[in-house]
């Protein structure tokens, strides 16, 4: 039997990289689901908003919040990924 090392044209597999910036997007994609399901922090009526709920105002704030922390993390994701290829001289992984 042969290893994969023997082989030439095998390509290198590099164990995945943590960066500070990679925390950063992992914690932007994951506030939103820990705020949805912590339910006892907005399970209330009080205080209203214009006449709405709490619980309904906080859940639509989210979308919203959400929506900001999603493309936050994409452009972060682009930047790490062009700074990966700019160093390493190949294609982004």
């Amino acid at each position: 039997m042969s290893d994969v090392s023997d082989v030439p044209d095998a390509p290198k597999v590099e164990p995945p990289v943590v960066t500070p910036v990679r925390v950063v997007i992992a914690l932007c994609l994951i506030a939103p689901f820990v705020a949805m399901l912590w339910v006892g922090s907005y399970a209330k009526t009080d205080p209203a908003f214009i006449g709405i709920p709490f619980f309904y105002w906080y859940q639509m704030l989210w979308v919203l919040v959400s929506t900001a922390l999603t493309v936050t993390a994409y452009q972060l994701w682009q930047r790490d990924q062009r700074a990966r290829a700019s160093q390493g001289g190949g294609a982004a992984k």
